[in-house]
C-alpha cells in the first residue's frame, strides 16, 4: 500500500501538464485515478486505493439521494491518467477549472493519496489550520 508525504512546488505547463515529484512516480507505475475532491483540490489515487474510494462511493450511494448526487458528482469527475516519460499527468480542463490550478500548484502528499492545490487556494481552506501548530501551550492555562 502506497503512502505519500511531502510539499512539492511546481508549475502547469503551457499543455496543462504538472510534473510528479520522482518520489510518488513509482505508485504511479501502472497509472492512476484523478478526482475532484474535498476543499477544491484534485486528488490522485493508486489503482488500489481507487478501487477502495470506489466501493466506499458505491456503498454510500444507496443511503440516500444526496449520497446519490454526490457520488455521480465524484464518477464524472474523475480521470484516468498515466505518467509520462518526464513524470508529467495531464489536467483536463475542467479539473483545472475546478481546482483553480492556473499556474503554480502544490503537489502535497495526503498519507493514502497525492492532492494538487491550488496555492490560493491552500491558503484560503488550509493554511488557518497551521495556527494549531504554532499555538504557545502556554496560553491555554
Amino acid at each position: 500500500m502506497a503512502r505519500f508525504f511531502g510539499r512539492y512546488e511546481h508549475s502547469l505547463d503551457p499543455k496543462g501538464r504538472v510534473i510528479l515529484p520522482a518520489k510518488f512516480r513509482a505508485a504511479f507505475e501502472h497509472g492512476g485515478y484523478l478526482t475532484q475532491f474535498r476543499d477544491r483540490c484534485l486528488a490522485l489515487w493508486t489503482p488500489e486505493d481507487f478501487d477502495k474510494q470506489m466501493t466506499q462511493m458505491e456503498a454510500a450511494a444507496e443511503s440516500g439521494r444526496s449520497e446519490r448526487n454526490l457520488a455521480r458528482l465524484w464518477a464524472q469527475g474523475t480521470q484516468e491518467v498515466d505518467v509520462d516519460k518526464q513524470g508529467r499527468i495531464a489536467i483536463p480542463q475542467y479539473l483545472r477549472e475546478f481546482a483553480r490550478l492556473d499556474g503554480d500548484v502544490l503537489v502535497n502528499g495526503a498519507i493514502t493519496r497525492v492532492e494538487l492545490w491550488s496555492p490560493v487556494v491552500w491558503e484560503e481552506k488550509v493554511a488557518p489550520a497551521e495556527a494549531v501548530l504554532t499555538e504557545d501551550e502556554e496560553d491555554d492555562i
